[in-house]
């Protein structure tokens, strides 16, 4: 653990990273995060008025959680300390917090603990800090790509005020990337690089709102290009820029939000009935390496429960998806994979059997217990007429239509509606037929 201004670099120190000495010297410098930092926003007011509480900043890499924090170090009046929490463990905690404490008594000052990747902290490290937090020894700023609602303990997060790091659009990204190479004292200036307009999308394009990625692919490529003869500096095309991104990495942490995150928008752009999203969402997850099997189970859920009996076809073609990806695997069963998912989006939705479920386990989990009539109540074994079992039953299939109307629980439920949907709509046209013929009885809702 260290103080600040020791902990950083020099911003002109040339053997920084280009995405290290790039970093923002004032909030009107900074981009991105317009919804927390814009003129009047509570925490910019927080920040100018040096009269922050303890923050937990969550969001994807490159987002400018570390810069603005370091931002903050050099506008508070507090003492500010550094933990990183790969390497931080219990016994650098308790110094800290032990320093902050004696200072707070000494010299009336606060301290503003900066904890990078506080995420990857255990229960008992979490533990370790409350007390501090909660008395006011240090101000804590926590920087996490993890959902701290998952990554955090609760006492933890009740004391902090948690604010979403969102990705930066194109335009922050163009305005950062055009920064670093004008900048001849902490940029890319001294080697004036000529960069390509398209090379410079192709780059804020692959960057995924990433900033620090699209610094450090700059610097590479501005580094590694070979300069011109005729001309001074180098060149940045869009041959080098592919080269130095030949394959992107996505943005997936299969037991973190993108893995979540982008299953969720997987379902919902089937059941909204968007197949290119759909099929987007497969795209993404398949490249990153998502288990191909993952995928199909979301599938079958999908067919059963936004599909149902609106497309009864459904759940038998996204079962025989399932069966044919743990039979091929990949690459091939990408091709099966998008046929399920497409069939599915564009098939008619209904969540009514759902809803039935729901509706009855609903009436089951409440304690009410309606008694099985006796007639349906098992007959197979002797005595049981003289108990009345099965005694007054009507077996359907000796009546016209295999259908023959008679109650089948105590109290009627209406659990299964049918929509208007597809096939569903034959149904809901039967059971309409069906019960005009039931006799009378006391009808109940379901759930209710």
């Amino acid at each position: 653990m260290e103080l600040f201004p020791q902990e950083i670099p020099d911003d002109q120190d040339q053997g920084a990273p280009l995405a290290w000495r790039m970093r923002p010297r004032s909030l009107d410098e900074f981009e991105g995060q317009h919804h927390l930092l814009a003129p009047g926003k509570p925490l910019r007011k927080a920040i100018e008025g040096d009269r922050l509480s303890s923050l937990v900043f969550y969001g994807p890499p490159g987002t400018g959680k570390t810069a603005l924090a370091y931002l903050i170090a050099r506008r508070t009046g507090s003492a500010f300390a550094v933990l990183n929490a790969v390497t931080a463990g219990v016994a650098d905690i308790r110094k800290c917090v032990s320093e902050a404490a004696a200072r707070r008594h000494r010299d009336q000052q606060r301290t503003i603990l900066f904890i990078d990747e506080i995420h990857r902290f255990n229960k008992v490290q979490q533990d370790a800090l409350l007390p501090d937090v909660e008395n006011g020894n240090v101000t804590l700023i926590g920087a996490s790509t993890e959902n701290p609602f998952f990554a955090l303990i609760p006492a933890l997060r009740s004391r902090s005020q948690i604010l979403e790091f969102k990705p930066l659009d194109r335009e922050a990204l163009l305005r950062i990337a055009r920064r670093g190479l004008a900048d001849s004292v902490r940029g890319l200036g001294r080697l004036g690089v000529r960069m390509d307009e398209d090379a410079l999308d192709y780059l804020v394009r692959l960057a995924d709102g990433d900033a620090r990625k699209l610094l450090n692919t700059l610097e590479i490529g501005a580094e590694t290009a070979t300069p011109t003869p005729t001309q001074e500096g180098v060149v940045f095309d869009l041959a080098l820029a592919s080269q130095v991104l030949q394959k992107r990495a996505l943005q997936y942490d299969k037991d973190g939000d993108a893995h979540y995150d982008t299953a969720s928008a997987f379902i919902k752009s089937m059941r909204g009935s968007d197949p290119d999203a759909a099929v987007y969402y497969l795209a993404w997850m398949l490249e990153a390496g998502e288990d191909p099997r993952f995928i199909a189970r979301r599938i079958v859920i999908c067919a059963s429960e936004d599909v149902g009996n609106a497309d009864p076809r459904a759940l038998l073609i996204a079962e025989a998806a399932l069966r044919s990806v743990e039979r091929i695997g990949m690459p091939e069963a990408r091709i099966v994979l998008a046929q399920a998912v497409t069939y599915i989006a564009t098939a008619p939705k209904s969540n009514a059997a759902y809803l039935a479920i729901e509706g009855a386990l609903t009436d089951v989990r409440s304690g009410e217990n309606l008694i099985i009539p006796a007639f349906l109540r098992d007959a197979s074994y002797r005595g049981a007429g003289a108990l009345g079992r099965g005694v007054g039953y009507r077996y359907p299939h000796d009546y016209p239509g295999h259908f023959v109307a008679q109650k089948y629980l105590a109290e009627k439920r209406d659990y299964y509606r049918p929509s208007d949907q597809g096939y569903e709509k034959k149904l809901q046209e039967r059971l309409r037929m069906w019960h005009q013929k039931e006799p009378g009885g006391f009808h109940k809702q379901a759930g209710s």
